[in-house]
Protein backbone atom coordinates (compact mmCIF):
# COMPACT_ATOMS: atom_id res chain seq x y z
CA UNK A 1 0.00 0.00 0.00
CA UNK A 2 3.11 2.64 1.02
CA UNK A 3 4.68 1.67 -2.15
CA UNK A 4 1.59 2.69 -4.26
CA UNK A 5 1.27 5.53 -2.52
CA UNK A 6 4.88 6.60 -3.35
CA UNK A 7 4.33 5.67 -7.04
CA UNK A 8 0.85 7.49 -7.30
CA UNK A 9 2.99 10.46 -5.60
CA UNK A 10 5.81 10.27 -7.94
CA UNK A 11 3.34 10.19 -10.80
CA UNK A 12 1.64 13.41 -9.95
CA UNK A 13 4.49 15.13 -9.71
CA UNK A 14 5.54 14.21 -13.01
CA UNK A 15 1.94 15.09 -14.03
CA UNK A 16 2.41 18.86 -12.47
CA UNK A 17 6.16 18.93 -13.84
CA UNK A 18 4.89 17.88 -17.41
CA UNK A 19 2.11 20.17 -17.08
CA UNK A 20 3.99 23.14 -15.94
CA UNK A 21 7.16 22.68 -17.06
CA UNK A 22 7.68 26.47 -18.77
CA UNK A 23 7.39 28.07 -15.51
CA UNK A 24 10.70 26.94 -14.61
CA UNK A 25 12.91 28.72 -17.70
CA UNK A 26 10.89 31.70 -17.28
CA UNK A 27 10.99 31.39 -13.12
CA UNK A 28 14.80 30.26 -13.50
CA UNK A 29 15.63 33.23 -16.02
CA UNK A 30 14.30 36.39 -13.87
CA UNK A 31 15.37 34.57 -10.95
CA UNK A 32 19.19 34.58 -12.52
CA UNK A 33 18.61 37.97 -14.05
CA UNK A 34 18.09 39.78 -10.96
CA UNK A 35 20.37 37.60 -8.83
CA UNK A 36 23.27 39.04 -11.49
CA UNK A 37 22.40 42.95 -11.14
CA UNK A 38 21.78 42.05 -7.45
CA UNK A 39 25.33 40.43 -7.17
CA UNK A 40 27.21 42.95 -8.82
CA UNK A 41 24.77 46.17 -8.71
CA UNK A 42 26.16 48.70 -9.85
CA UNK A 43 29.06 47.43 -11.41
CA UNK A 44 26.86 45.92 -13.90
CA UNK A 45 27.45 46.90 -17.57
CA UNK A 46 24.24 48.79 -18.43
CA UNK A 47 23.38 50.42 -22.17
CA UNK A 48 24.42 54.27 -22.68
CA UNK A 49 23.22 54.98 -25.90
CA UNK A 50 19.73 57.06 -25.90
CA UNK A 51 19.90 55.34 -21.52
CA UNK A 52 22.43 56.41 -19.70
CA UNK A 53 23.11 59.07 -21.05
CA UNK A 54 19.44 60.21 -21.58
CA UNK A 55 17.07 59.00 -20.33
CA UNK A 56 18.79 57.76 -16.65
CA UNK A 57 19.82 61.42 -16.66
CA UNK A 58 16.59 62.89 -16.78
CA UNK A 59 15.12 60.65 -13.90
CA UNK A 60 18.21 61.39 -11.47
CA UNK A 61 17.54 65.06 -12.43
CA UNK A 62 14.20 64.98 -11.48
CA UNK A 63 14.89 63.16 -7.86
CA UNK A 64 17.86 65.51 -7.48
CA UNK A 65 15.46 68.57 -7.64
CA UNK A 66 12.37 67.05 -6.30
CA UNK A 67 10.53 67.85 -9.88
CA UNK A 68 8.79 64.74 -10.55
CA UNK A 69 5.38 66.65 -9.48
CA UNK A 70 6.05 70.38 -9.84
CA UNK A 71 4.77 72.62 -12.36
CA UNK A 72 6.26 76.00 -13.63
CA UNK A 73 9.95 75.01 -12.80
CA UNK A 74 13.26 74.10 -14.96
CA UNK A 75 15.56 71.32 -14.39
CA UNK A 76 19.23 72.63 -14.90
CA UNK A 77 20.41 71.33 -18.42
CA UNK A 78 20.47 72.82 -21.51
CA UNK A 79 20.60 75.97 -20.12
CA UNK A 80 17.21 75.57 -18.42
CA UNK A 81 14.65 73.28 -19.67
CA UNK A 82 10.86 73.02 -18.25
CA UNK A 83 10.01 70.05 -16.40
CA UNK A 84 6.79 69.88 -19.02
CA UNK A 85 9.54 68.27 -21.41
CA UNK A 86 10.74 65.26 -19.02
CA UNK A 87 8.99 62.16 -18.39
CA UNK A 88 5.35 62.10 -16.98
CA UNK A 89 4.97 61.51 -13.48
CA UNK A 90 1.50 59.49 -14.33
CA UNK A 91 3.40 56.98 -15.50
CA UNK A 92 4.20 53.06 -13.91
CA UNK A 93 7.96 53.39 -15.64
CA UNK A 94 8.85 56.98 -13.57
CA UNK A 95 6.81 55.92 -10.32
CA UNK A 96 9.32 53.22 -10.29
CA UNK A 97 12.34 56.14 -10.42
CA UNK A 98 10.55 58.30 -7.74
CA UNK A 99 10.98 55.60 -5.28
CA UNK A 100 14.01 53.15 -5.66
CA UNK A 101 17.31 54.79 -6.55
CA UNK A 102 18.02 55.18 -9.72
CA UNK A 103 19.55 51.51 -11.06
CA UNK A 104 17.49 49.62 -8.56
CA UNK A 105 14.77 51.12 -11.01
CA UNK A 106 16.28 50.45 -14.01
CA UNK A 107 16.73 46.82 -12.94
CA UNK A 108 13.02 46.30 -11.45
CA UNK A 109 11.92 48.20 -15.16
CA UNK A 110 13.58 45.28 -16.85
CA UNK A 111 11.86 42.35 -15.05
CA UNK A 112 8.48 43.77 -14.63
CA UNK A 113 8.81 44.28 -18.59
CA UNK A 114 8.85 40.41 -18.81
CA UNK A 115 6.01 40.04 -16.55
CA UNK A 116 3.93 42.63 -17.78
CA UNK A 117 4.30 41.03 -21.21
CA UNK A 118 3.83 37.23 -20.29
CA UNK A 119 0.42 38.54 -18.05
CA UNK A 120 -0.57 41.15 -21.57
CA UNK A 121 -0.19 38.11 -23.63
CA UNK A 122 -1.75 34.98 -21.46
CA UNK A 123 -5.04 37.22 -21.83
CA UNK A 124 -4.60 38.17 -24.95
CA UNK A 125 -4.27 34.97 -26.00
CA UNK A 126 -6.93 32.81 -23.85
CA UNK A 127 -9.71 36.04 -25.30
CA UNK A 128 -8.73 34.70 -28.95
CA UNK A 129 -8.80 30.67 -28.31
CA UNK A 130 -10.60 30.31 -24.94
CA UNK A 131 -11.21 26.57 -25.65
CA UNK A 132 -7.69 25.89 -26.82
CA UNK A 133 -6.14 27.64 -23.74
CA UNK A 134 -5.20 24.79 -21.82
CA UNK A 135 -3.40 23.09 -24.77
CA UNK A 136 -1.55 26.19 -25.85
CA UNK A 137 -1.24 27.62 -22.21
CA UNK A 138 3.07 26.09 -22.70
CA UNK A 139 3.33 28.21 -25.73
CA UNK A 140 1.67 31.29 -24.62
CA UNK A 141 3.29 31.72 -21.86
CA UNK A 142 6.77 30.86 -23.50
CA UNK A 143 5.94 33.43 -26.11
CA UNK A 144 4.49 36.09 -23.69
CA UNK A 145 8.24 35.88 -21.87
CA UNK A 146 10.09 35.88 -25.03
CA UNK A 147 8.51 38.94 -26.16
CA UNK A 148 9.26 40.08 -22.61
CA UNK A 149 12.80 39.74 -22.86
CA UNK A 150 13.67 41.75 -25.81
CA UNK A 151 16.00 44.25 -25.85
CA UNK A 152 14.34 46.85 -26.56
CA UNK A 153 14.20 50.80 -26.00
CA UNK A 154 14.93 50.18 -22.10
CA UNK A 155 12.67 53.82 -21.21
CA UNK A 156 9.99 52.25 -23.14
CA UNK A 157 9.99 48.69 -21.83
CA UNK A 158 6.19 48.93 -20.46
CA UNK A 159 5.30 50.76 -23.38
CA UNK A 160 6.28 47.39 -25.95
CA UNK A 161 5.79 44.95 -23.26
CA UNK A 162 2.16 45.67 -23.08
CA UNK A 163 1.03 45.88 -26.70
CA UNK A 164 -0.65 42.44 -26.12
CA UNK A 165 -2.49 44.62 -23.10
CA UNK A 166 -3.68 47.13 -25.50
CA UNK A 167 -5.06 44.39 -28.76
CA UNK A 168 -6.58 42.54 -25.75
CA UNK A 169 -8.27 45.57 -24.05
CA UNK A 170 -9.89 46.33 -27.28
CA UNK A 171 -10.89 43.22 -28.85
CA UNK A 172 -12.79 42.56 -25.44
CA UNK A 173 -14.56 45.72 -25.72
CA UNK A 174 -15.46 45.49 -29.05
CA UNK A 175 -16.99 42.17 -28.40
CA UNK A 176 -18.83 43.04 -24.79
CA UNK A 177 -17.98 46.27 -22.97
CA UNK A 178 -18.21 47.10 -19.85
CA UNK A 179 -17.42 50.00 -17.73
CA UNK A 180 -14.53 48.08 -16.27
CA UNK A 181 -12.68 47.25 -19.38
CA UNK A 182 -13.13 50.98 -20.59
CA UNK A 183 -11.65 51.98 -16.89
CA UNK A 184 -8.73 49.81 -17.75
CA UNK A 185 -8.85 50.81 -21.33
CA UNK A 186 -8.38 54.65 -19.57
CA UNK A 187 -5.69 54.25 -17.62
CA UNK A 188 -3.80 51.91 -20.33
CA UNK A 189 -1.00 55.17 -21.34
CA UNK A 190 0.27 54.25 -17.53
CA UNK A 191 2.39 51.85 -18.86
CA UNK A 192 2.63 53.04 -22.92
CA UNK A 193 3.77 56.05 -24.57
CA UNK A 194 2.04 58.50 -26.74
CA UNK A 195 4.84 59.76 -29.41
CA UNK A 196 6.25 56.48 -29.59
CA UNK A 197 3.18 54.23 -29.72
CA UNK A 198 -0.12 56.12 -28.42
CA UNK A 199 -0.54 58.26 -31.71
CA UNK A 200 -0.34 54.74 -33.74
CA UNK A 201 -2.25 52.70 -31.54
CA UNK A 202 -5.11 55.17 -31.85
CA UNK A 203 -4.65 55.54 -35.49
CA UNK A 204 -5.09 51.90 -35.79
CA UNK A 205 -8.07 51.42 -33.83
CA UNK A 206 -9.67 54.49 -36.25
CA UNK A 207 -9.34 52.21 -38.89
CA UNK A 208 -10.27 49.09 -36.98
CA UNK A 209 -13.10 50.91 -36.84
CA UNK A 210 -14.16 51.98 -39.39
CA UNK A 211 -13.48 48.81 -41.10
CA UNK A 212 -15.75 46.85 -38.56
CA UNK A 213 -18.11 49.48 -39.23
CA UNK A 214 -18.23 48.73 -42.93
CA UNK A 215 -18.03 44.56 -42.51
CA UNK A 216 -20.88 44.90 -39.89
CA UNK A 217 -22.96 46.97 -41.94
CA UNK A 218 -23.68 49.20 -38.18
CA UNK A 219 -21.65 51.44 -36.56
CA UNK A 220 -18.60 49.84 -34.37
CA UNK A 221 -19.58 52.13 -31.35
CA UNK A 222 -17.82 50.01 -28.80
CA UNK A 223 -14.93 50.68 -30.41
CA UNK A 224 -15.45 54.21 -31.48
CA UNK A 225 -16.06 54.71 -27.53
CA UNK A 226 -12.76 53.02 -27.08
CA UNK A 227 -11.05 55.70 -28.93
CA UNK A 228 -12.38 57.94 -27.26
CA UNK A 229 -11.41 57.11 -23.88
CA UNK A 230 -7.87 55.72 -24.71
CA UNK A 231 -7.48 59.03 -25.89
CA UNK A 232 -8.33 60.85 -23.42
CA UNK A 233 -6.36 58.35 -20.87
CA UNK A 234 -3.42 59.92 -22.93
CA UNK A 235 -4.38 63.09 -22.51
CA UNK A 236 -4.38 62.85 -19.28
CA UNK A 237 -1.63 60.48 -18.37
CA UNK A 238 0.57 62.62 -21.06
CA UNK A 239 -1.14 66.30 -19.98
CA UNK A 240 2.45 68.15 -19.59
CA UNK A 241 3.56 66.14 -23.41
CA UNK A 242 -0.29 67.43 -24.81
CA UNK A 243 0.34 71.34 -23.42
CA UNK A 244 3.99 71.49 -24.52
CA UNK A 245 2.42 70.48 -28.57
CA UNK A 246 -1.04 72.00 -28.24
CA UNK A 247 -0.65 75.16 -26.80
CA UNK A 248 2.65 76.45 -26.87
CA UNK A 249 4.15 78.70 -29.29
CA UNK A 250 7.70 78.09 -28.68
CA UNK A 251 9.80 76.86 -31.59
CA UNK A 252 11.86 73.82 -31.25
CA UNK A 253 14.41 71.92 -32.79
CA UNK A 254 11.71 69.95 -34.46
CA UNK A 255 11.61 73.13 -36.97
CA UNK A 256 15.22 72.64 -38.62
CA UNK A 257 15.75 69.18 -38.53
CA UNK A 258 16.34 68.16 -41.77
CA UNK A 259 15.48 64.46 -42.51
CA UNK A 260 16.87 61.34 -44.89
CA UNK A 261 15.74 62.02 -48.89
CA UNK A 262 16.00 58.72 -50.57
CA UNK A 263 15.51 57.74 -54.03
CA UNK A 264 12.69 55.39 -54.65
CA UNK A 265 15.14 52.49 -54.86
CA UNK A 266 16.68 53.31 -51.89
CA UNK A 267 13.36 53.68 -50.03
CA UNK A 268 12.35 49.97 -50.83
CA UNK A 269 15.87 49.13 -49.64
CA UNK A 270 15.04 50.50 -46.49
CA UNK A 271 11.80 48.67 -46.26
CA UNK A 272 13.43 45.79 -46.91
CA UNK A 273 16.30 45.97 -44.46
CA UNK A 274 14.11 46.99 -41.34
CA UNK A 275 11.08 44.29 -41.84
CA UNK A 276 14.16 41.70 -42.69
CA UNK A 277 16.26 42.85 -39.51
CA UNK A 278 14.21 45.86 -37.46
CA UNK A 279 15.89 48.86 -35.95
CA UNK A 280 18.33 48.58 -32.77
CA UNK A 281 15.39 50.95 -30.45
CA UNK A 282 12.98 47.69 -31.35
CA UNK A 283 15.58 44.78 -31.63
CA UNK A 284 13.45 41.71 -31.99
CA UNK A 285 16.27 39.41 -33.15
CA UNK A 286 13.82 37.73 -35.41
CA UNK A 287 15.66 37.38 -38.21
CA UNK A 288 17.86 34.34 -37.04
CA UNK A 289 14.30 31.77 -36.06
CA UNK A 290 11.46 33.96 -36.38
CA UNK A 291 11.52 35.41 -39.73
CA UNK A 292 12.27 31.69 -41.96
CA UNK A 293 10.11 30.12 -39.74
CA UNK A 294 7.54 32.91 -40.63
CA UNK A 295 8.13 32.90 -44.10
CA UNK A 296 8.45 29.22 -44.86
CA UNK A 297 5.35 28.96 -43.64
CA UNK A 298 3.57 31.90 -45.72
CA UNK A 299 4.46 30.16 -48.16
CA UNK A 300 3.15 26.40 -47.78
CA UNK A 301 0.65 27.75 -45.99
CA UNK A 302 -0.94 29.86 -48.60
CA UNK A 303 0.48 27.34 -51.34
CA UNK A 304 -2.09 24.76 -49.96
CA UNK A 305 -4.82 27.22 -49.99
CA UNK A 306 -4.54 27.28 -53.69
CA UNK A 307 -3.86 23.62 -54.07
CA UNK A 308 -6.89 23.02 -52.52
CA UNK A 309 -8.83 25.56 -54.31
CA UNK A 310 -9.88 27.75 -51.47
CA UNK A 311 -8.24 31.01 -52.12
CA UNK A 312 -10.40 32.85 -50.14
CA UNK A 313 -8.92 31.31 -47.21
CA UNK A 314 -5.84 33.31 -47.24
CA UNK A 315 -7.87 36.72 -46.99
CA UNK A 316 -9.29 35.54 -43.77
CA UNK A 317 -5.82 33.75 -42.09
CA UNK A 318 -5.27 35.90 -38.85
CA UNK A 319 -1.23 34.72 -40.13
CA UNK A 320 -1.18 36.44 -43.17
CA UNK A 321 -2.85 39.53 -41.65
CA UNK A 322 -0.13 39.98 -38.62
CA UNK A 323 2.55 39.36 -42.16
CA UNK A 324 0.41 41.99 -44.05
CA UNK A 325 0.50 44.60 -40.95
CA UNK A 326 4.20 43.76 -41.09
CA UNK A 327 5.08 44.45 -44.17
CA UNK A 328 2.44 47.86 -43.80
CA UNK A 329 4.65 49.13 -40.66
CA UNK A 330 8.17 48.88 -42.68
CA UNK A 331 6.62 50.66 -45.71
CA UNK A 332 5.59 53.38 -43.69
CA UNK A 333 8.78 53.31 -42.20
CA UNK A 334 10.69 53.78 -46.06
CA UNK A 335 7.96 55.92 -47.03
CA UNK A 336 8.77 58.79 -44.19
CA UNK A 337 12.40 58.97 -45.81
CA UNK A 338 10.98 59.86 -49.06
CA UNK A 339 10.73 63.48 -49.21
CA UNK A 340 7.60 64.20 -51.12
CA UNK A 341 5.48 61.88 -49.25
CA UNK A 342 6.90 63.74 -45.47
CA UNK A 343 6.38 66.82 -46.94
CA UNK A 344 2.80 66.15 -48.03
CA UNK A 345 2.27 65.03 -44.15
CA UNK A 346 3.48 67.82 -42.86
CA UNK A 347 1.81 69.57 -44.80
CA UNK A 348 -1.35 68.04 -44.32
CA UNK A 349 -1.37 67.90 -40.54
CA UNK A 350 1.77 70.84 -39.59
CA UNK A 351 2.20 69.58 -35.71
CA UNK A 352 4.04 66.47 -37.35
CA UNK A 353 6.91 69.23 -38.70
CA UNK A 354 10.21 67.26 -37.75
CA UNK A 355 8.36 64.45 -36.21
CA UNK A 356 8.75 60.73 -37.01
CA UNK A 357 6.01 59.45 -38.22
CA UNK A 358 7.59 56.41 -39.24
CA UNK A 359 7.49 54.44 -35.67
CA UNK A 360 5.08 52.34 -36.96
CA UNK A 361 8.24 50.03 -37.02
CA UNK A 362 7.90 49.72 -32.87
CA UNK A 363 5.04 47.55 -33.55
CA UNK A 364 7.34 44.85 -35.38
CA UNK A 365 8.70 42.83 -32.50
CA UNK A 366 4.88 42.38 -31.19
CA UNK A 367 3.79 41.34 -34.77
CA UNK A 368 6.77 38.91 -35.06
CA UNK A 369 6.24 36.72 -31.97
CA UNK A 370 2.19 37.12 -32.85
CA UNK A 371 3.29 35.47 -36.33
CA UNK A 372 5.41 32.62 -34.67
CA UNK A 373 2.93 31.43 -32.04
CA UNK A 374 0.14 31.16 -34.86
CA UNK A 375 2.75 28.94 -36.70
CA UNK A 376 3.29 27.09 -33.42
CA UNK A 377 -0.28 26.52 -32.19
CA UNK A 378 -1.02 25.27 -35.90
CA UNK A 379 2.31 22.75 -35.66
CA UNK A 380 0.42 21.58 -31.72
CA UNK A 381 -2.44 20.69 -33.49
CA UNK A 382 -1.04 17.89 -35.70
CA UNK A 383 -0.21 15.88 -32.55
CA UNK A 384 2.17 15.42 -29.76
CA UNK A 385 5.65 14.86 -31.04
CA UNK A 386 4.92 17.83 -33.06
CA UNK A 387 3.98 20.08 -29.96
CA UNK A 388 6.99 19.32 -28.35
CA UNK A 389 8.56 20.52 -31.64
CA UNK A 390 7.06 23.56 -31.18
CA UNK A 391 8.31 23.86 -27.63
CA UNK A 392 11.88 23.35 -28.87
CA UNK A 393 11.45 26.10 -31.60
CA UNK A 394 10.36 28.87 -28.78
CA UNK A 395 13.06 27.55 -26.53
CA UNK A 396 15.38 28.11 -29.28
CA UNK A 397 13.90 31.73 -29.58
CA UNK A 398 14.61 32.33 -26.13
CA UNK A 399 17.73 31.45 -26.01
CA UNK A 400 18.61 33.53 -29.18
CA UNK A 401 17.26 36.46 -27.67
CA UNK A 402 19.32 35.84 -24.04
CA UNK A 403 22.59 35.08 -26.15
CA UNK A 404 22.27 37.86 -28.84
CA UNK A 405 24.94 40.80 -27.70
CA UNK A 406 22.45 43.43 -28.93
CA UNK A 407 22.51 47.16 -28.14
CA UNK A 408 20.78 47.08 -25.16
CA UNK A 409 21.56 43.37 -23.64
CA UNK A 410 22.73 44.66 -20.44
CA UNK A 411 22.75 40.75 -19.00
CA UNK A 412 24.85 39.66 -21.58
CA UNK A 413 27.25 42.21 -21.53
CA UNK A 414 27.31 42.11 -17.69
CA UNK A 415 28.01 38.36 -17.57
CA UNK A 416 30.35 38.53 -20.70
CA UNK A 417 32.62 41.06 -19.05
CA UNK A 418 32.63 40.14 -15.73
CA UNK A 419 33.84 36.61 -16.88
CA UNK A 420 36.57 38.27 -18.98
CA UNK A 421 37.41 39.76 -16.11
CA UNK A 422 37.48 36.60 -14.05
CA UNK A 423 39.66 34.09 -15.99
CA UNK A 424 42.09 37.19 -17.43
CA UNK A 425 42.83 39.16 -14.54
CA UNK A 426 42.38 42.53 -15.68
CA UNK A 427 39.00 44.78 -16.50
CA UNK A 428 37.52 45.68 -19.52
CA UNK A 429 37.72 49.28 -21.20
CA UNK A 430 34.33 49.87 -21.28
CA UNK A 431 32.37 51.42 -18.06
CA UNK A 432 30.41 50.18 -16.13
CA UNK A 433 27.36 51.86 -14.65
CA UNK A 434 29.27 52.79 -11.09
CA UNK A 435 32.29 54.26 -13.20
CA UNK A 436 30.50 55.92 -15.83
CA UNK A 437 28.47 58.08 -13.57
CA UNK A 438 31.50 58.48 -11.16
CA UNK A 439 29.55 59.79 -7.76
CA UNK A 440 32.01 59.60 -5.29
CA UNK A 441 34.38 61.01 -7.65
CA UNK A 442 32.27 64.20 -8.73
CA UNK A 443 31.22 64.73 -5.06
CA UNK A 444 34.85 64.52 -3.73
CA UNK A 445 34.89 67.45 -6.57
CA UNK A 446 31.62 69.32 -5.45
CA UNK A 447 33.48 69.59 -2.82
CA UNK A 448 36.88 70.83 -3.36
CA UNK A 449 35.22 73.41 -5.65
CA UNK A 450 32.81 74.63 -3.44
CA UNK A 451 30.14 74.38 -6.06
CA UNK A 452 26.90 76.12 -5.97
CA UNK A 453 25.23 75.14 -9.04
CA UNK A 454 27.58 77.14 -11.40
CA UNK A 455 26.63 76.78 -14.98
CA UNK A 456 29.20 74.32 -16.50
CA UNK A 457 30.10 72.01 -19.65
CA UNK A 458 31.34 69.00 -20.82
CA UNK A 459 34.05 68.69 -23.10
CA UNK A 460 35.03 64.73 -23.85
CA UNK A 461 31.93 62.81 -21.58
CA UNK A 462 28.35 62.72 -21.94
CA UNK A 463 26.75 65.93 -20.36
CA UNK A 464 24.23 63.41 -18.74
CA UNK A 465 27.03 62.68 -16.25
CA UNK A 466 27.02 65.96 -15.05
CA UNK A 467 23.61 66.21 -14.42
CA UNK A 468 22.72 63.10 -12.95
CA UNK A 469 25.34 64.56 -9.93
CA UNK A 470 23.59 67.31 -9.74
CA UNK A 471 25.69 69.72 -11.97
CA UNK A 472 24.05 72.12 -13.84
CA UNK A 473 24.88 71.97 -17.24
CA UNK A 474 24.53 74.21 -20.84
CA UNK A 475 25.16 71.54 -22.90
CA UNK A 476 22.78 68.70 -22.89
CA UNK A 477 20.32 65.34 -24.75
CA UNK A 478 17.17 66.11 -25.69
CA UNK A 479 15.17 65.46 -28.73
CA UNK A 480 13.12 69.09 -28.11
CA UNK A 481 13.90 72.05 -26.64
CA UNK A 482 13.86 75.66 -28.23
CA UNK A 483 15.08 76.95 -31.29
CA UNK A 484 16.84 79.70 -30.08
CA UNK A 485 18.54 78.14 -27.66
CA UNK A 486 19.99 75.35 -30.38
CA UNK A 487 21.48 78.31 -32.07
CA UNK A 488 22.78 80.64 -29.12
CA UNK A 489 24.43 77.35 -27.92
CA UNK A 490 25.89 77.06 -31.70
CA UNK A 491 27.83 79.92 -31.07
CA UNK A 492 29.81 78.15 -28.46
CA UNK A 493 30.61 75.36 -30.42
CA UNK A 494 31.54 77.41 -33.89
CA UNK A 495 34.94 77.34 -34.03
CA UNK A 496 34.76 73.34 -33.83
CA UNK A 497 31.77 73.07 -36.33
CA UNK A 498 34.03 75.48 -38.73
CA UNK A 499 37.00 72.37 -38.76
CA UNK A 500 34.40 68.99 -38.86
CA UNK A 501 32.08 69.34 -41.88
CA UNK A 502 30.38 66.13 -40.37
CA UNK A 503 29.87 67.53 -37.00
CA UNK A 504 28.48 70.70 -38.43
CA UNK A 505 26.03 68.92 -40.32
CA UNK A 506 25.17 66.76 -37.29
CA UNK A 507 24.34 69.55 -35.25
CA UNK A 508 22.78 71.74 -37.82
CA UNK A 509 20.18 69.31 -39.12
CA UNK A 510 19.30 67.59 -35.89
CA UNK A 511 20.30 68.95 -32.99
CA UNK A 512 19.64 66.96 -30.17
CA UNK A 513 22.83 66.44 -28.73
CA UNK A 514 24.41 69.83 -27.61
CA UNK A 515 27.52 68.78 -27.23
CA UNK A 516 31.17 70.56 -27.39
CA UNK A 517 32.71 69.17 -30.31
CA UNK A 518 36.22 68.33 -30.94
CA UNK A 519 37.76 70.09 -33.91
CA UNK A 520 39.46 66.89 -35.45
CA UNK A 521 37.48 64.14 -34.21
CA UNK A 522 34.16 62.79 -35.35
CA UNK A 523 33.61 62.00 -31.54
CA UNK A 524 35.66 61.74 -28.25
CA UNK A 525 32.83 60.63 -26.04
CA UNK A 526 32.76 57.76 -25.24
CA UNK A 527 31.41 55.09 -22.49
CA UNK A 528 35.39 53.91 -22.34
CA UNK A 529 38.32 54.03 -19.57
CA UNK A 530 40.45 55.31 -22.56
CA UNK A 531 40.43 58.51 -24.14
CA UNK A 532 41.06 58.26 -27.94
CA UNK A 533 41.71 62.37 -29.31
CA UNK A 534 43.94 62.81 -31.86
CA UNK A 535 44.07 66.86 -30.60
CA UNK A 536 44.00 68.07 -27.37
CA UNK A 537 43.11 71.19 -28.51
CA UNK A 538 39.63 72.54 -27.76
CA UNK A 539 37.67 74.80 -29.77
CA UNK A 540 35.03 76.67 -28.36
CA UNK A 541 33.58 80.49 -27.82
CA UNK A 542 34.45 80.77 -24.72
CA UNK A 543 32.79 84.53 -24.79
CA UNK A 544 29.59 82.90 -25.75
CA UNK A 545 30.00 80.21 -22.91
CA UNK A 546 30.25 83.27 -20.68
CA UNK A 547 27.24 84.96 -22.04
CA UNK A 548 24.66 82.14 -21.73
CA UNK A 549 25.96 82.10 -17.99
CA UNK A 550 28.82 78.88 -18.25
CA UNK A 551 31.61 79.25 -15.58
CA UNK A 552 32.85 76.17 -15.27
CA UNK A 553 34.51 73.26 -17.89
CA UNK A 554 34.38 69.54 -17.01
CA UNK A 555 37.07 67.62 -19.46
CA UNK A 556 38.10 64.34 -19.70
CA UNK A 557 41.22 65.67 -21.53
CA UNK A 558 43.89 67.68 -20.15
CA UNK A 559 43.73 70.84 -22.83
CA UNK A 560 46.72 72.04 -24.13
CA UNK A 561 45.14 75.40 -25.47
CA UNK A 562 43.21 76.27 -22.33
CA UNK A 563 44.78 79.87 -21.55
CA UNK A 564 44.64 80.84 -25.29
CA UNK A 565 40.52 79.84 -25.35
CA UNK A 566 39.86 81.46 -21.94
CA UNK A 567 40.08 78.83 -19.82
CA UNK A 568 41.77 78.01 -16.16
CA UNK A 569 42.48 75.11 -14.82
CA UNK A 570 41.20 74.71 -11.83
CA UNK A 571 42.44 71.13 -10.22
CA UNK A 572 42.39 67.45 -11.81
CA UNK A 573 40.87 64.81 -10.10
CA UNK A 574 41.16 61.00 -10.88
CA UNK A 575 38.75 58.16 -9.16
CA UNK A 576 40.18 55.54 -6.98
CA UNK A 577 39.64 53.15 -9.49
CA UNK A 578 41.53 55.26 -11.99
CA UNK A 579 38.89 54.76 -14.94
CA UNK A 580 38.17 58.68 -14.44
CA UNK A 581 40.17 61.69 -14.52
CA UNK A 582 38.51 64.64 -15.10
CA UNK A 583 40.04 68.27 -15.37
CA UNK A 584 38.38 71.31 -14.18
CA UNK A 585 38.10 74.58 -16.08
CA UNK A 586 36.81 78.04 -15.08
CA UNK A 587 35.51 79.77 -17.73
CA UNK A 588 37.11 82.74 -17.47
Amino acid sequence: MLMKLKKLEKQRWFLWLTKYWFLFPIVGFLLFEGGVFLYFGERSYIAVHDNMDLFLAQFQMLKNTDSFWKHGVDVPFLGGISRDNLPSELSLYSILYMIFPTFTAYVLGLLLKAVLAIVSFRLLAKELYPEKYLCYRPLIYMTGFVYGILNVFPAFGFAFASMPLAAYLLIRIYRKPTKGLYVLLFLYPLVSYFSYMGLFLLGYVVIAAIWLSIRDKKPAWPLIAGVLVLALGYVVCEYRLFAQMLLGDEVTIRSSIVSVELSAGEVLREIFTVWKDGIFHADGVHTRIVLPICVLYFFINNISYIIKKQPQLIWKDRFNFVMLFLVFNSVIYGLYDCGPVRRLVETLVPPLEGWQFNRTVFFNPFLWYCALFLVLIRIYDMGVIQMWAANLIICIAILTVILSPGRYNDLYYTCYYRTYEYFHGTEVDELDYEQFYAVDLFERIKEDIAYKGEWALAYGLHPAILEYNGIATLDGYLGFYAQQYKEDFRKIIAPALERVEESRIYYDEWGARAYLYSGMDLSIVRATKSIQATDRNIYMDAESAKALGGQLLFSRIELANAEETGLALSGSYTSEDESYTIYVYVIK
